[in-house]
């Protein structure tokens, strides 16, 4: 190639922040940004949060303005995915059938919802949710209010949609495979603070319980039918049982995958000039020795970030600590840490769940390893300032409000 070009296969956060940094960074190669979607990149938490909910409109969901892509000389191909990748040709080639050779490619092609064989589910009002046609689709459905919506799923995204659909006033029921929703994120006790926020809300919990099947009439649904025997009436069905990262490309490009698309700690896959960026991205982080993939806002954009600059040979790496958060009815949690760490360990409490108003530690050999806070703000910087310390931390003073969070930080 006589220019560089640096090709970005995939139109979410990850991709549209990659080619910001190359721009700020001074890259003036070409850059091109491949969507499958006939949008510009935008962000996802809105799609769940404020733009569902209505308190947000369309304008705010672009990551960035879409004419920052034209004056900042990046190419920007909406609906044209990549097809195939030969990563010894250093090709792209585009559904389409056009070619684009490149210099360094970076694959953030994200996640897609993870499907289950139901009966019914081809059925009008069933859906799932990922993209802004999704929100859009199900924010129409659930605004008039008076629809009975069956959720499948009782993570994160099932529990934010059945607050949204019981915030405008329908009714909804919740489906889920634990006995208690988010348990296996964050633990029975604080899942049961968000199954008793739902309950005090009017939604209604089987637990556990799967859908076995969708009936209907006249080509609508009509009902969930669980695998209990119950049939719970519906007129919206909405299948949030997570995501699966989209390693179709990386798969046929003989990249190397586990649990998505393999890369080191700066974001490098298998492949010579080939990186990988967000949810399809299962990057070593040098605070565990391990790898982590991510499926969260705050991955797309640090991975963004570190994909370009080590795309342009300078020294980056993953190592910021993993962030999200949800909003849900009254409650507004922000998490960071690393979830795999926590697992299977008692946090513990400062403040009161009762009041819900607290901050949750996971602790392992003594020493923090993840924080969640409701309803506290400006807590998250100690929490992860306690998380990259890797120092022992008293668990009394944790739990004890009268502690001022700075005097548990380390010593700089």
């Amino acid at each position: 190639m006589t220019t560089e070009h640096i090709v970005i296969a995939g139109g979410g956060l990850a991709g549209a922040t990659a080619a910001k940094t190359l721009r700020a960074e001074g890259f003036e190669g070409s850059v091109t940004v491949l969507c499958a979607e006939e949008q510009p990149p935008y962000l996802r938490p809105p799609l769940s949060k404020e733009y569902l909910l209505g308190k947000a409109g369309e304008e705010t969901v672009p990551v960035l303005p879409r004419g920052w892509y034209q004056e900042n000389g990046v190419g920007l191909l909406l609906g044209e995915p990549a097809a195939s990748i030969d990563t010894a040709r250093h090709l792209v080639t585009l559904a389409g059938g056009r070619g684009l050779e490149y210099s360094k490619l970076l694959l953030a092609t994200g996640a897609q919802p993870r499907r289950i064989p139901l009966p019914g589910a081809e059925l009008d009002g069933v859906m799932t949710f990922r993209t802004l046609a999704d929100s859009k689709r199900l924010r129409g459905l659930l605004d008039g209010g008076g629809m009975r919506v069956v959720m499948v799923g009782s993570g994160w995204i099932g529990m934010e949609l059945a607050a949204a659909a019981r915030s405008y006033g329908n009714d909804v029921t919740l489906l889920g495979l634990e006995d208690i929703p988010l348990s296996a994120a964050i633990g029975p006790e604080l899942g049961s603070f968000f199954r008793t926020l739902h309950e005090a809300h009017g939604v209604r919990f089987r637990l556990p319980a799967s859908a076995a099947g969708i009936t209907g009439k006249d080509g609508r649904a009509t009902a969930v039918v669980t695998n209990t025997g119950e049939s719970l009436p519906a007129d919206v069905v909405v299948v949030a049982v997570g995501v699966v990262p989209d390693t179709t490309l990386a798969e046929a490009a003989g990249l190397e995958l586990r649990n998505g698309v393999l890369v080191d700690a700066s974001l490098r896959t298998s492949a010579a000039d080939v990186f990988a960026a967000g949810d399809v991205a299962n990057a070593l982080h040098p605070f565990t020795g391990e790898h982590h993939r991510s499926e969260h806002w705050s991955n797309a954009l640090n991975g963004g970030k570190v994909a370009a600059k080590a795309m342009l040979g300078q020294p980056a790496a993953l190592d910021v600590v993993p962030y999200f958060y949800t909003d849900q009815f009254t409650a507004s949690m922000e998490y960071s840490g690393f979830p795999t760490l926590a697992t299977g360990i008692t946090p513990v409490l400062r403040g009161s769940l009762e009041e819900g108003s607290f901050i949750a530690y996971w602790l392992k050999d003594g020493a923090v390893v993840a924080g969640m806070s409701v309803n506290q703000k400006r807590v998250q910087k100690h929490i992860k300032a306690l998380i990259s310390g890797r120092i022992p931390v008293d668990a009394g003073k944790l739990s004890d409000p009268g502690v001022p969070l700075e005097e548990l930080l380390p010593a700089v």
